[in-house]
């Protein structure tokens, strides 16, 4: 880790030198979702070279932020998943999403959705201050990939794949209307009569879903 020093006996420093190369906040961003193959990783990661992602997964083991496992039988495949040290991220990672996210408005040439992004930005828009004392199950679909969000008084958990009990099934049939629903740009009554989102369950979940995600 030598070439990668900064020679400051700094926290933030010594952090940098873990996680501070590209490619390396995002690779921990996809494993927030839980354990991802190495093929999981490159798929979530349009762009990135395998080798840089070999390397970059080597460093944080090195770090002590990954780890490799086998899976049982009849799997016998391998994933990465992140130690307690790296799921101590998370704060910063939302902290730093949320920050970005006010540049953003429409994808740039070639920048692509994908479903870790919109993962993280469920993460990033989470207000537990309205979650409280609420418990419900989402599904969200949206083109190419299923969501799962299950808030539990207060507290987001979540990841790729679709809910085993959802309460609501939220599903995008055209245009942005997640995205304007979470904006504030439209009320659920908007974005259902427009047609452009779907619901199935309790419809009033919809309404918290809007108070609980907001940009």
């Amino acid at each position: 880790m030598a070439n990668r020093e900064y020679g400051q006996f700094c926290g933030l420093a010594r952090a940098m030198e873990m996680v501070g190369e590209r490619w390396s906040m995002l690779i921990v961003r996809n494993l927030l979702t839980g354990p991802r193959r190495f093929t999981d990783l490159r798929n979530g990661l349009p762009g990135i070279p395998t080798n840089i992602l070999s390397a970059r997964l080597k460093q944080l083991e090195e770090a002590g932020l990954a780890t490799r496992r086998a899976l049982p039988h009849p799997e016998r495949s391998v994933v990465y998943e992140l130690t307690g040290y790296g799921h101590d991220l998370e704060p910063a990672l939302i902290a730093l999403g949320r920050w970005g996210a006010r540049t953003l408005d429409e994808p740039r040439p070639g920048e692509v959705v994908t479903a870790e992004s919109i993962a993280m930005s469920f993460r990033t828009t989470f207000r537990p201050d309205k979650a409280q004392g609420i418990t419900a199950g989402y599904e969200v679909r949206m083109g190419g990939f299923t969501l799962r969000l299950q808030v539990t008084d207060g507290a987001l958990t979540g990841g790729i794949g679709p809910h085993p009990a959802p309460d609501l099934v939220i599903e995008r049939l055209t245009g942005h209307p997640i995205r304007e629903l979470m904006s504030g740009a439209k009320s659920p009554e908007d974005v259902l009569a427009e047609g452009g989102l779907r619901v199935e369950g309790d419809p009033a979940l919809l309404d918290r879903f809007a108070e609980m995600f907001r940009f």
